[in-house]
């Protein structure tokens, strides 16, 4: 987060999929970094039955003072999180162990305005403008009244992301990946052992691909690779015979996600 430039300062929400170690042993040493650094601003903890009492075991064995507060919320499926700017949705996975995927929906945005209509209306531009977009109706000095509808398109969705955790594939994710702009999805290991994946609840490039494809998603990041790669080619390969627009997670890896419109 450091060398990525986010810092510890903005508003922090932290999703745990499952209570598998990899998933969850860094999360100590991120909250005592940020007493170390004095942080004051509250912190919320998403996740599964159990991570409660993960926190609290790890908290009072190191018996480190946290500066801030600490808000676990131990969640299941439905809405998870609701904001002025977002919703977070959870569903449950295939993964042997309780775990969650999440997708994070941002709110809709307001529809496209059509400036020759107001134009068309005799609606000066300038500030009535921007309220017809931002969803209010107007009155002009003859005693009209505009309604956005007049001017303005229907609303259009915001970005969507899902990331999936661990697991294999299944309906739920499925659904809950349908649309999206980018779904980041799990590809511990390539499709030669895709019934060595099956055995541990993992998925294989090919899986990740077909999901993204009868899902509808715009961008899919293949991650959770196994060790035993080198590199990521291999996946790469057999995920973009199924579904070309696919990249392999790296670390610090920058993406933009953009808006359909």
């Amino acid at each position: 987060m450091f060398i990525a430039k986010i810092g510890f300062r903005h508003k922090l929400k932290i999703f745990i999929t499952h209570i598998h170690g990899d998933h969850v042993l860094g999360l100590p040493g991120l909250l005592q970094t940020m007493s170390l650094l004095d942080m004051k601003r509250p912190v919320e903890i998403h996740g599964p039955k159990g991570v409660y009492d993960f926190l609290e075991a790890i908290i009072k064995i190191l018996g480190f003072h946290l500066t801030f507060p600490v808000k676990v919320q131990e969640v299941g499926e439905g809405i998870v999180c609701k904001t002025e700017e977002y919703s977070v949705h959870a569903v449950w996975t295939e993964h042997g162990v309780p775990n969650l995927a999440y997708a994070l929906v941002e709110k809709e945005r307001p529809g496209r305005f059509y400036p020759e209509k107001a134009v068309s209306l005799d609606v000066p531009e300038g500030p009535l403008w921007s309220r017809l977009q931002n969803g209010e109706k107007i009155a002009l000095g003859d005693g009209r009244v505009i309604v956005p509808e007049q001017v303005v398109g229907p609303p259009r969705p915001g970005r969507k992301v899902v990331y999936s955790g661990d697991t294999k594939p299944c309906p739920s994710v499925l659904e809950l990946a349908r649309d999206a702009d980018l779904l980041i999805y799990e590809a511990t290991f390539d499709d030669e052992l895709a019934e060595r994946a099956s055995e541990g609840g993992h998925s294989t490039p090919s899986q990740g691909a077909a999901i993204a494809v009868e899902a509808n998603v715009k961008k899919l990041v293949l991650t959770h690779i196994s060790s035993r790669y080198d590199d990521g080619s291999v996946l790469l390969q057999q995920a973009r015979k199924i579904f070309p627009s696919v990249e392999v997670a790296e670390d610090l890896m920058e993406l933009k996600v953009l808006y359909r419109d």
